[in-house]
């Protein structure tokens, strides 16, 4: 059975070993030993602290017990982001030029460096093993952020994004960027998005251009992933779409993937999730359930096979045992997906 759980700091390994497979483009996860090691110690001081966004860092892993614990993936929540390093995106918009003299107007779009998305939630760190890519095994990660979201609202911001991955080769090279970064800074896509990852983002600011972009000057193949995912990012875009996020016009500075967004109170699995007691059965049937055991420290999420009963939510031994609780105990529930 596979388990959502808190990140604990005898995961360090299991982190490292799970960034050196992301490829380029997982910017919150890389393959930094002192980086994922700090990440770990603020998530474990975030479980210990009272609420503030700002000091809300979360990561959780998805365990296989199948497998003698083997940490198949990872996904992490920010309480609210760029309030103690710089938060930057391209917000896409359009600029109009007109001549009535020669007859002429040209809609141009652009792109503008800002800071807006500066104090809102994050979604991140989503990364999954490909051979567990598998048996809801995505959307039992993904989506278990979601009732930690609904149990402890007040650690985060009421507005809630996630930046999905940018196109890229498999060799790592962004078209976006090497029409307008590699201007700029004269690396490769991989270096910059490392240095972004590991929290040096002052030479953004420093040699970023700070005038709107004309898009008209970029390559062809550039303009066409200005606001595109990855080939392997479209499962995770589909799943957030499903829950209620929206693009907005936001997109990563480097790779030009969207950032997507939505209030954390109309996310679907928040708002329709609900507390229920836990009852022990020795036989189940219905939906997938997402069930949590509503801890802080100890957070735990699995999926279940069942369907609330007027005394509570049935729940098999195996389940029960993974999410370390007792019957009689009150579990947050979801379905894993809507109703068609």
């Amino acid at each position: 059975m596979m388990l959502v759980r808190a990140i604990r700091k005898d995961d360090l390994a299991a982190l490292m070993n799970l960034a050196r497979h992301t490829g380029v483009g997982v910017t919150t996860l890389p393959v930094n030993e002192e980086r994922l090691a700090r990440r770990i110690e603020h998530s474990l001081a975030a479980q210990a602290s009272q609420p503030d966004p700002a000091a809300s860092s979360f990561v959780f892993v998805l365990e296989d017990d199948e497998q003698q614990g083997y940490v198949a993936g990872i996904c992490g929540i920010e309480g609210a982001v760029g309030l103690t390093e710089p938060w930057y995106n391209y917000r896409m918009g359009v600029s109009v030029q007109t001549s009535q003299e020669i007859g002429v107007y040209r809609r141009l779009d652009t792109l503008f460096l800002t800071n807006d998305l500066t104090g809102v939630a994050e979604l991140c760190s989503l990364f999954l093993q490909g051979e567990y890519r598998r048996d809801s095994n995505g959307s039992l990660l993904s989506k278990s952020r979601f009732l930690f979201l609904a149990e402890f609202p007040e650690r985060f911001s009421p507005r809630v994004i996630a930046e999905m991955r940018g196109v890229s080769d498999d060799k790592g090279r962004s078209p976006f960027w090497e029409s307008l970064g590699r201007h700029f800074f004269k690396m490769d896509f991989s270096e910059a998005d490392y240095l972004s990852g590991i929290g040096q983002k002052s030479f953004i600011a420093e040699l970023m251009p700070q005038h709107p972009v004309y898009t008209a000057f970029l390559g062809e193949e550039a303009r066409a992933v200005i606001g595109k995912v990855h080939d392997n990012t479209r499962p995770a875009l589909a799943l957030l779409e499903s829950e209620g996020f929206r693009f907005n016009g936001y997109v990563d500075i480097f790779d030009a993937g969207p950032t997507i967004e939505c209030a954390l109170a109309d996310i679907r699995a928040v708002r329709d999730s609900q507390l229920f007691t836990a009852k022990s059965a020795d036989a189940t049937t219905g939906r997938s359930w997402l069930v949590s055991n509503r801890r802080l420290a100890d957070f735990r999420v699995c999926l279940a096979t069942t369907e609330p009963e007027p005394n509570g939510l049935p729940l098999s031994a195996a389940v029960i045992a993974r999410l370390d609780i007792q019957p009689g105990d009150s579990v947050r529930a979801v379905p894993l997906s809507a109703r068609a």
